[in-house]
């Protein structure tokens, strides 16, 4: 029905012309017995006048009846037409409604099949990578211990500063591998920012009481600590100082002179002086060298 469209009009004219034609029938008949009733009335005279009355008055009352019968079958008759064109109107709009549609459907479908392609090598490239996995997670575990045994061999190396943090940092990334609900990623994340921290303390100094032995007692100190070149105490008192003999692994007594620079080391430290120069024991190459 929806591919007939264009040649519906010229069907439904023939179709009128059809049923207009009883009503032209119709008409003819009307028009011969107005002729009959004119030839009774030019009859020679010998028929009554009511005769003649009675006989127009029939041909008029069916002449009247047969063109009001006409007319009501012409109005059926554009009643169907106006119902029939108006049906071929609407089908005509859900036709061209139905062609848009497809239109839209089939540059949809383009624009799918585009993406589902896109998607299928993502898909590929994904599962490329999973199938990498095993062997990456293959490399970094033993990666990662090495990692943590030379975050412990730097620990022990270096100055003895915030040993207790450091050591129990390590103690806890020793932890941290073992576990097995914890991802590679995360583990990799602590370790390094491990590394961070202690890259931190290469360039800041930083003043901070602990207990120290001396002598086979354990003092309270205050530790001075210039990034890794130096770590210097004195006792809160600043009777005692010392410095830490990174050659010797050892402590050692500083000259009273430097007593002073480092109260004002340590005042610095804390953020309770400004900036200035100070004068503090440091190791040098002759000495390393000597």
């Amino acid at each position: 029905m929806i591919g007939t469209p264009p040649t519906l009009r010229p069907s439904l004219l023939a179709i009128a012309i059809l049923l207009l034609l009883p009503a032209s029938t119709a008409l003819s008949e009307e028009q011969a017995a107005a002729g009959a009733a004119a030839d009774t009335a030019a009859d020679p005279p010998g028929a009554s006048a009511e005769a003649e009355m009675s006989a127009k008055k029939e041909a008029l009352g069916g002449l009247f009846d047969d063109r009001s019968a006409g007319n009501d079958d012409s109005a059926k008759v554009q009643k169907r037409i106006d119902t029939i064109s108006d049906e071929t109107d609407e089908l005509l709009a859900k036709y061209r409604t139905a062609l848009k549609q497809t239109d839209s459907i089939r540059v949809y479908n383009s624009q799918m099949r585009e993406l589902i392609a896109s998607q299928d090598a993502e898909l590929a490239s994904l599962q490329s990578q999973l199938d990498r996995i095993e062997v990456v997670g293959r490399n970094v575990m033993p990666l990662m211990s090495k990692m943590v045994d030379a975050y412990e061999s730097l620990v022990g190396l270096d100055l003895p500063f915030l040993l207790d943090e450091r050591t129990e940092r390590v103690a806890d990334l020793r932890k941290l591998m073992k576990r097995s609900d914890v991802t590679s990623a995360e583990k990799y994340r602590r370790i390094m920012e491990a590394y961070q921290i202690e890259n931190e303390y290469g360039r800041t100094i930083e003043a901070y009481r602990s207990t120290i032995e001396l002598g086979g007692r354990e003092v309270t100190v205050d530790f001075l600590r210039f990034g890794r070149i130096a770590l210097v105490y004195q006792t809160p008192d600043g009777t005692e100082a010392g410095v830490w003999n990174q050659k010797a692994r050892s402590w050692e007594a500083l000259d009273p002179r430097y007593r002073g620079a480092i109260r004002d080391g340590l005042r610095l430290a804390r953020k309770q002086a400004a900036p200035d120069l100070i004068r503090l024991p440091l190791p040098t190459a002759e000495k390393e060298a000597s």
